[in-house]
């Protein structure tokens, strides 16, 4: 069932999801969250869609804010609200309220959202992209117990990675740290079955990917050893490398769903390593809504703080060229030997 609701506000909105709910026979309300999903207009079908396949997984109510731009001074002092309400097959598991803020309510969007949540159940904010440079400092994001990014949509991944470690506060995640949560339990299987020690590390995969960046800082940060990054075509991260001093552990996924476990004296493992959709990784994401301590520190072990893997061929006569060389020792001294 869907309603539209036109220049409305919160309390038109709430009444229409009860109305709604006993229109379909389903009064009680089973839902374990709110998710806010705070987005525009290219990308809210995506993200909507994703939310709701997730909610088969996490039942909750889905409140979509669309921020739209308005073209004219006229429309920029007009505030009016439009509202979609959607329960039943429309809304996945649960219920979906899609507002869209007109004029200066864009900027108050938080006193719309407010009385829109579930009572005494946590809220989740999640920005498929374009999200804010602090999350817990703007004002959706303050509502939230857990604030949900995804760096892979920004247009300077690595360097939105710096950011969020400059803004870093308990219950921030994202979804490239998400995206590698098999690769980290398939080496931290490896490592647990054979007691070998690390010497040092290589993360393959494609360039300004922040995934890749994420896992090298992950392996950095576990394991106190050397790191180093190298490119390849893709898709995503390809491979790992860990050195030992009786051999080289190697998962390699060179085609995005299977990849293969090398480990010194034992034979070659196929293992299951798919690229996993949108949906999985909110579902995945939506089961713990405490705070992530292992990416916290995973993120603020920064990438500069990386091994380069090669360095360019004019980085040493340039390098040595920069470099001041020592002034001569003085006569005297000289004279004295």
């Amino acid at each position: 069932m869907k309603i539209d609701l036109t220049e409305t506000n919160s309390s038109k909105i709430n009444a229409a999801m009860v109305q709604a709910r006993r229109d379909i026979g389903t009064p009680a309300i089973g839902m374990v969250l709110t998710l806010v999903i705070v987005t525009d207009e290219e990308n809210a079908y995506d993200a909507l869609k994703s939310a709701n396949d997730a909610s088969h997984e996490h039942p909750s109510r889905i409140v979509v804010v669309i921020k739209r731009v308005s073209r004219s001074p006229r429309s920029r002092r007009d505030a009016r609200l439009d509202a979609e309400v959607r329960v039943g097959a429309d809304s996945g598991s649960g219920e979906t309220v899609v507002l869209r803020l007109h004029g200066e309510l864009v900027d108050h969007a938080q006193s719309v959202v407010l009385p829109l949540l579930l009572p005494d159940a946590p809220v989740v904010v999640w920005w498929p992209e374009g999200a804010p440079s602090d999350l817990a400092g703007d004002p959706l994001g303050a509502l939230g117990q857990r604030r949900i990014t995804d760096t892979y949509s920004c247009e300077q991944p690595i360097g939105a990675l710096a950011a969020r470690a400059a803004s870093y506060a308990p219950g921030d995640t994202d979804l490239s740290w998400t995206r590698i949560t098999p690769w980290r339990s398939m080496l931290a299987a490896a490592l647990d079955q054979q007691a070998l020690k690390v010497t040092s590390a290589t993360v393959e995969g494609e360039d300004d990917n922040p995934s890749c960046e994420l896992l090298a800082m992950w392996l950095a940060d576990r394991l106190g050893v050397p790191v180093s990054r190298t490119l390849s075509a893709g898709p995503g991260l390809t491979a790992v490398r860990l050195e030992t001093k009786d051999g080289v552990i190697v998962l390699d996924r060179a085609d995005g769903s299977l990849a293969t476990l090398c480990m010194p004296g034992q034979p070659d493992r196929a293992v299951a390593l798919k690229r996993r959709d949108t949906a999985e990784l909110l579902a995945e994401e939506l089961r713990r809504l405490d705070p992530d301590n292992t990416y916290e520190a995973s993120l603020k072990f920064g990438v500069a703080r990386l091994n380069p893997a090669e360095a360019p061929a004019e980085a040493p006569a340039k390098a040595e060229a920069e470099t001041p060389k020592p002034a001569p020792k003085p006569a005297k001294k000289a004279a004295a030997k």
